[in-house]
């Protein structure tokens, strides 16, 4: 029998104001009745539970880094990353499933975008920094975890548009460009995709250019241009008449015979001002001819650089799932305890966070082999397949993790399961990236 004492010492440990408002509810005699057939140890025990009740134990963040790879960043590399993540948390995250819904771009967010002063972190020369490509993959991974859409816009402009100038521009055409590109005064997109010619962009261009004295005469299409409805100029690859050799121009919007209409029904990058460009005589001046872009092997080395971007971006798309989820686990009550509690979530938790951790580590040596002049087209499609096909799959658990609640855009997985299938198609399909991989393993080419 439980003595005297016990009961006093638990009584002392109760809430006297509890006990009176309990008593409106409860035969308290027959309660005490019941607590003096406990044994000492079950009395402790429920004694325990009562403390435990009331000092739990502050849950995990829902931090996506497991392995701490942002943390070999310098301490000023590590501000920069820092104040991507406190603009996108700031500005972005509270506007964009609005904007995403309407399929609508918020121009407020560009001055934003142009104070980060991110754009062209890696280049060297005309006042660019010459920071790391690590660096650098993290800020896409930073952005892409809020949202990947404005990850796209800002790929476009900082990795395409100037990525094509500064690697087959002039000095002049790098001098008159960048600076203003850097500062967000000047917006690009890249126009190389055509609406029958995706992957077979290598030969297969439809988009010709004629050289006719001081100018060139470009004819033809191009579809799923980003940033072509409002940018001040697209780079746009064509196939010159004369050689058969692709070719580089720069061709401002105000371009007569210039005419892009907006991709209306998307149901992915939805913010993404995708357009599909006539081009009908338009008339470019030899100046704005990329004076180094002479072969599609010139286009092939922007694309090799913004493709280790795209698998980045994936990996920020998977990261903002994977943490959302955490956080909804943690909360969401099924049975009377937090689901998070339940094994079969743990386990896919568990194995989103696997899946994650493998892909964070494979880019950040993709950016490493960058940084040391090391990367090759292989390298970065493997990473490319690797890390979209698995950010398709973290974001499907995650929505599958979120039950119903998952296909509503309030909880924000449903927007990146959508923007994660874009992720998967641009730069390159996963067959098309397996082939460049297989090629360099194998050495046939399985390409046509």
């Amino acid at each position: 029998m439980t003595n005297l004492a016990d009961l006093r010492a638990l009584a002392e440990r109760i809430d006297l104001k509890r006990i009176a408002a309990l008593a409106k509810h409860v035969d308290l005699a027959k309660l005490i009745g019941i607590f003096s057939e406990l044994e000492p140890e079950d009395l402790a025990h429920l004694a325990s539970q009562v403390r435990a009740r009331h000092h739990k134990k502050a849950l995990p963040e829902a931090h996506g880094d497991f392995y701490g790879l942002g943390e070999l960043l310098s301490p000023e590399e590590t501000e920069i990353k820092l104040r991507v993540r406190d603009f996108m948390r700031r500005e972005i995250a509270p506007i964009v499933n609005d904007f995403w819904l309407r399929g609508e771009f918020p121009m407020k967010a560009i001055p934003g975008f142009a104070a980060l002063d991110i754009a062209g972190l890696t280049f060297k020369g005309y006042g660019f920094p010459g920071r790391t490509c690590v660096l650098e993959g993290l800020v896409a991974e930073e952005i892409a975890r809020v949202d990947v859409s404005m990850s796209t816009f800002f790929g476009v402009q900082a990795g395409l548009a100037m990525g094509s100038i500064y690697l087959c521009g002039s000095d002049e055409q790098k001098q008159m460009y960048l600076p203003k590109m850097r500062r967000f005064e000047l917006l690009g997109a890249f126009g190389l995709t055509e609406p029958e010619v995706g992957s077979g962009a290598a030969g297969g261009l439809t988009t010709t250019c004629r050289r006719d004295g001081d100018s060139w005469v470009l004819n033809g299409k191009k579809k799923w241009i980003g940033n072509a409805t409002f940018a001040d100029f697209t780079i746009v690859w064509a196939r010159d008449e004369a050689d058969d050799q692709v070719k580089g121009f720069i061709v401002d919007r105000s371009t007569q015979g210039f005419d892009p209409k907006k991709i209306e029904d998307k149901m992915a990058l939805r913010i993404v001002q995708n357009a599909e460009i006539t081009m009908t005589d338009c008339r470019v001046p030899e100046k704005k001819r990329l004076q180094n872009a002479n072969t599609f092997k010139d286009t092939a080395n922007v694309l090799r650089a913004t493709r280790a971007g795209v698998a980045w971006q994936a990996v920020g798309c998977a990261r903002g799932a994977y943490e959302h989820t955490v956080k909804y686990v943690q909360e969401r009550r099924q049975f009377g305890r937090p689901i998070g509690s339940f094994q079969m979530v743990q386990d896919l938790v568990a194995h989103m966070l696997s899946q994650l951790t493998a892909m964070q580590a494979m880019v950040h040596r993709l950016s490493q082999m960058q940084d040391e002049g090391k990367l090759r087209d292989e390298h970065a499609s493997l990473a490319k397949v690797f890390c979209t096909s698995g950010c398709r799959e973290v974001v499907s658990q995650a929505r599958e993790l979120h039950g119903g609640n998952g296909i509503l855009l309030s909880y924000d997985v449903a927007r990146f399961v959508a923007d994660s299938e874009a992720l998967y198609s641009y730069e390159g399909t996963k067959q098309i990236n397996s082939l460049i991989v297989a090629r360099a393993v194998t050495g046939f080419s399985a390409l046509v």
